[in-house]
């Protein structure tokens, strides 16, 4: 099926909707936690109080970061439009809902999306886990069948694939490193504006 037939956008936040800021290495050494393991999985296996002091830190990470966001190119012009197509837009994302909402607001689309649409790790196990996509869905009445993840990591690929949802994958470099693991690949939001109103 081409894309503009799927009624349920759901999109990554970071490197995805916003500009790439995260230097995951880098978090991973201020933390302390292994440098080539993902920072959620890692912090899984701390005792409870490590685990509590580098929650603190990563919160006050994310936060700068996210006061720091800016859109990616096209993410305003793309939203707007699958919302006045009738489309069910939402976000996915392995930070905190909170966060994901100051994030938001940094890049001026806090408005294109309803509160409700914005899941974040506080609200449902991380990617790549399918059921941020599937708490979405039975909250619009659609799909996996009706729906479209778009992302720029592995992970959110293998979210739509452990959701029987379509995988989009973004990568402005072109390198497409998990093309694999995608059903459409693009270089740029505009790009996939483009793509997603082809009849």
């Amino acid at each position: 099926m081409s894309l503009h037939t799927y009624t349920a956008w759901i999109f990554d936040m970071d490197g995805t909707l916003t500009e790439s800021r995260h230097d995951f290495p880098a978090i991973s050494r201020a933390l302390g936690l292994p440098p080539n393991e993902p920072i959620l999985e890692a912090l899984e296996r701390l005792d409870p109080d490590e685990l509590a002091k580098c929650q603190k830190q990563l919160t006050e990470i994310e936060l700068d970061i996210a006061h720091q966001a800016t859109p990616q190119p096209g993410a305003y012009d793309l939203l707007s439009e699958l919302k006045s197509k009738g489309k069910r837009i939402g976000i996915l994302t392995r930070n905190t809902k909170d966060i994901a909402h100051i994030t938001l607001k940094a890049c001026n689309l806090n408005h294109l999306f309803d509160p409700d649409d914005v899941l974040g790790r506080s609200c449902c196990p991380p990617k790549p886990q399918p059921n941020g996509i599937l708490k979405l869905l039975t909250q619009w009445s659609l799909t996996p069948a009706d729906a479209v993840m778009t992302g720029d990591h592995k992970f959110d690929l293998l979210t739509a694939r452990n959701a029987q949802a379509q995988a989009v994958y973004l990568d402005p470099t072109g390198d497409f490193p998990w093309q694999s693991h995608a059903d459409y690949s693009v270089k740029s939001l505009i790009d996939l504006q483009q793509l997603s109103f082809i009849e």
